[in-house]
């Protein structure tokens, strides 16, 4: 399965769940926007730490979702690999091998 179909499955489960459960949909999202648009550190920067959490959680669906945000904020693939070091040093072989993860997904996001 493509990166670009595990984000469209991932979506599709949490409009599913948004269906069943909206005010915890409704809730997670007001955080979401406040600790993105709140702050001193950029938008980038905090989705950096985003995936950075995705890898060391082990979090697919994470990883896709904060590889498109990155993209689409303008991440470069230096930037990214930079901050897959630094979840290898931190986190080891598990983290390792999600980091790599995280690169194919941001490879095939970026080419399209």
């Amino acid at each position: 399965m493509s990166w670009k179909d595990k984000i469209a499955d991932t979506r599709n489960g949490l409009r599913n769940f948004n269906g069943a459960n909206g005010e915890v949909m409704r809730g997670f999202g007001s955080l979401s926007k406040a600790v993105k648009d709140g702050g001193v550190l950029d938008f980038k920067v905090k989705e950096f730490i985003a995936l950075g959490i995705a890898v060391a959680e082990r979090c697919e669906a994470c990883i896709g979702l904060h590889i498109d945000a990155l993209i689409k904020a303008g991440a470069t693939r230096e930037e990214v690999a930079d901050v897959l070091g630094m979840c290898i040093q931190m986190g080891g072989g598990p983290a390792m091998m999600y980091a790599a993860k995280a690169l194919e997904c941001y490879d095939e996001l970026s080419a399209a």
